[in-house]
């Protein structure tokens, strides 16, 4: 059983789309153990407590010093006993020490096709005008193990998303969010299954066969 941290900063679809995925057996080996955010009344949060999940407001505002909020999430992780961490819309830059502590264990959803438009800055409607100012025809979710720099790590995986001609921010970052509700529970399966592994440090992402 893969156990999993959830983090975000927003309303948490992207989390509404992990619950939905273990609630229909599609991923009947994942467990949610903990679900964190540093906004207070963020959606996530809310959902979080219907479902009756272990929550968490955790804000660096809360610590005198970065390094003492990175203490206090890893209390949190390691009380939880997590596996893996996944960063579902969490608008805030992980500790260095919590990268390393989980390093190659940390899944984040970015809605773009990376490495293009991602980055500091590159968040929220901002990813989806820098494409449409670029005149991209695709753009697309990503999601990708983190390191230490921000959108930054081995793919695991990338689906993509026409751009219309008719296209505002506001329609293309619907119509991307809706594949990201789909890319990620995916990509949490394949960790579930043991067929995601990083090799040649970090610059590969190796996605194993199916077991017969």
């Amino acid at each position: 059983m893969l156990k999993i941290a959830v983090f975000g900063s927003g309303r948490g679809s992207n989390f509404k789309a992990i619950l939905d995925a273990i609630h229909y057996g599609q991923l009947p080996d994942v467990r949610i153990v903990l679900v964190a955010s540093n906004n207070s009344d963020a959606g996530i949060l809310d959902l979080a407590r219907t479902a009756g999940l272990p929550f968490r407001h955790i804000s660096q505002k809360q610590f005198p010093s970065e390094d003492a909020f990175a203490a206090g999430l890893l209390a949190a992780l390691q009380k939880a006993a997590v596996d893996v961490i996944v960063l579902a819309g969490y608008m805030k830059h992980l500790p260095a020490s919590v990268v390393a502590a989980y390093r190659h264990r940390i899944l984040n959803i970015h809605p773009a096709l990376l490495p293009a438009f991602g980055g500091t800055g590159m968040y929220g409607l901002r990813v989806h005008q820098a494409v449409l100012a670029s005149h991209e025809s695709l753009t697309g979710a990503t999601v990708h193990i983190v390191d230490e720099e921000y959108d930054h790590g081995p793919i695991v995986l990338q689906r993509t998303v026409p751009v219309l001609a008719s296209d505002s921010p506001e329609s293309l970052a619907a119509r991307v969010l809706e594949m990201e509700h789909s890319v990620l529970p995916e990509a949490i399966r394949l960790f579930a299954e043991g067929r995601v592994s990083v090799i040649n440090g970090q610059s590969h992402v190796h996605i194993s066969p199916l077991q017969e």
